[in-house]
């Protein structure tokens, strides 16, 4: 017997229980959190838990607006550093931060699609654009490493010298000061959320700031009469890129490919067998769409239960799962008699060979 349990759809359990975030990320949201948290009922009902997909994407939204802001503004600054000292360590490191500024966009757009509700085509929504959005953020990190690279080996051929060697060094400090908000702003929510795309985006951004750290020791080093230290760091510059660049693609990649967290498997099939009735939970099956997680799991029950039981136990299994696996908007719970099973499953197995 397969049971379909789905928190998309209209099944209250008439219990006050909130699903949300424990946590808010700014002062204003975490005070509006306490006081909606204390005089609104909570449910497992559709609108409760599309609240919660939409809350998600409405402060990733928000991490991207804001990281924007601070990125577009540290970057136009050390532009115009850039254009009256000539360095190519502070050029490179601008070109970190305009690229990181932009790919606020795709996610930007990912962010939106992934509001909108199933329909009869897109049968989970469009969540997965998240995804997309994540592997344009790798290209774009990608492209970045490789501008800063060409710039610096050019610098490298043909030395020139860099001038108002305290104003790179400012820059330099002013860029990591900007890149370390952003990537904490950006980390903390994307893994709160659940958004890999986003952590990725943070990721960028971190280490961003530590190659501005590097262009304050260019400054230091063309200070100390080494002229080739600017070229130098851009270099290193760009070796840091294509770091983060293979963590960020690693990420990714798993996210495309349906990759889950071993923990979050085995947290699933504890939590499964633990409902009194299951003797025991296997088949799972578990995937990421956009920042929320979908599972379809099969449990063995008492062949001798009515229906009506075997589904109140499927019921059950569906509500802890909801309760103890984070970001789990949606299980299928399939049933199956302890005997007599592979009487029912021989109907299909030759379309399994």
């Amino acid at each position: 017997m397969a049971e379909r349990h789905d928190h998309l759809r209209n099944h209250d359990h008439g219990q006050s229980h909130d699903h949300g975030e424990n946590a808010r990320i700014g002062w204003l949201g975490s005070l509006w959190s306490q006081v909606r948290h204390g005089i609104t009922p909570h449910s497992h009902d559709s609108a409760g838990r599309f609240d919660s997909a939409l809350e998600a994407s409405q402060r990733g939204m928000r991490a991207l607006v804001w990281s924007f802001a601070v990125l577009f503004a540290t970057a136009t600054a050390q532009l115009g550093v850039v254009l009256f000292t000539g360095s190519v360590a502070l050029l490179g490191d601008t070109i970190h931060n305009f690229a990181d500024a932009m790919t606020a966009l795709p996610l930007g757009i990912a962010f939106l699609l992934g509001r909108r509700a199933a329909t009869r085509r897109y049968t989970y929504g469009l969540g997965r654009a998240e995804d997309l959005a994540g592997a344009m953020v790798v290209l774009i990190i990608g492209a970045s490493a490789a501008i800063a690279g060409y710039e610096s080996v050019l610098r490298l051929i043909h030395p020139n010298p860099v001038n108002h060697l305290w104003a790179v060094a400012a820059a330099g400090v002013m860029g990591f000061a900007g890149n370390e908000i952003v990537a904490r702003y950006r980390i903390i929510v994307g893994r709160h959320i659940g958004s890999a795309a986003l952590v990725a985006d943070g990721l960028h951004a971190r280490t961003d700031g530590f190659a501005s750290l590097a262009v304050v020791l260019s400054a230091v080093g063309a200070a100390l009469g080494f002229p080739l230290a600017d070229p130098i760091i851009g270099l290193g510059i760009t070796v840091m890129i294509l770091f983060v660049l293979r963590d960020a693609a690693k990420q990714v990649f798993r996210r495309l490919m349906d990759a889950i967290d071993p923990a979050t498997i085995d947290l699933v099939e504890h939590t499964a067998i633990s409902v009194p009735g299951v003797l025991k939970a296997d088949e799972l099956r578990m995937r990421w769409i956009g920042h929320s997680l979908r599972a379809e799991l099969a449990v063995t029950v008492d062949a001798a239960l009515t229906v009506e039981r075997a589904h109140h136990i499927a019921h059950e299994v569906e509500h802890q799962l909801i309760h103890a696996v984070p970001r789990l908007m949606a299980v299928i719970v399939h049933t199956e008699p302890a005997t007599g099973a592979s009487t029912a499953h021989g109907i299909l197995t030759h379309h399994h060979r």
